[in-house]
């Protein structure tokens, strides 16, 4: 099976290339292209390709440019972190998404789902590409991405890399998927402008991604504890004041 992964962070495309040939020895990966711009050129060349995996947000845009530009048959696997608002438009335009940070299991059910849909593909598989990117563009927080100090460097980092932010001794910190931790110039009443209506303000500590968050536990005390999908050792709570608005935020962002 013939791969291609688009994916502007190198380290997650190398990961991603690397778990698939786990899974499946036979798959040869086309190779990895970072670029809504790249991806259109490389295109151009008509490469023989049986599955595409990409991110949804590259560097200069959108990689559902990529496939507006020209008609591409290729069945394509959506990763994006942003559940909420992804799943219907994908079920009623992708062959599939996964949710980042992916797994080995996740990886091994999307392309099982590949297989058993394979035989149903044809030249008449069209998807209107331009259509999702307008739903989705809608729902994208205000800013797509922070720029944050790092040693001597600044760098942009995208909202879908980060679990959460959070202030620690009046400082204020980025915390993201991958375990890695940053400070954030900023404060959390303008990240949460920002960063709306993705992230939630769970208190007056944590700022929180929907993605990272794997349940909720309403205590005797009323209050809410909010359990992430990654490790965390430090407890989270919601006031019984904050409940309604977070649930109903939990509700409309699925």
């Amino acid at each position: 099976m013939k791969i291609l992964i688009i994916e502007d962070e190198q380290w997650v495309a190398e990961e991603l290339a690397e778990t698939l040939k786990e899974i499946n020895s036979n798959i040869e990966i086309l190779g990895i292209l970072n670029s809504v711009e790249e991806s259109i050129r490389f295109f151009n060349t008509q490469p023989d390709i049986d599955l595409i995996f990409s991110d949804i947000q590259l560097g200069d845009g959108l990689s559902f440019e990529i496939f507006q530009n020209k008609i591409i048959y290729t069945p394509v696997i959506f990763c994006t972190a942003y559940n909420e608002f992804m799943l219907q438009a994908f079920r009623a335009n992708g062959i599939d998404y996964i949710l980042k940070p992916f797994s080995k299991k996740t990886l091994s059910e999307a392309l099982l789902k590949y297989a058993s849909m394979r035989k149903a593909f044809t030249k008449d598989l069209q998807i209107d590409y331009k259509n999702l990117m307008q739903k989705v563009t809608l729902e994208l927080p205000k800013s797509q991405t922070i720029i944050i100090k790092y040693r001597d460097q600044i760098l942009p980092l995208k909202l879908d890399k980060i679990a959460f932010f959070y202030i620690e001794n009046g400082v204020t910190y980025v915390h993201t998927h991958q375990q890695k931790k940053y400070v954030y110039n900023g404060a959390l009443e303008e990240l949460e402008k920002k960063t709306q209506p993705v992230f939630y303000r769970v208190n007056r500590q944590y700022l929180v991604n929907k993605n990272a968050i794997k349940n909720a536990v309403e205590l005797f005390s009323r209050k809410i504890k909010i359990e992430l999908s990654i490790p965390w050792d430090k407890e989270i709570l919601v006031s019984k004041e904050k409940k309604t608005s977070l649930l109903n935020w939990l509700e409309t962002n699925k």
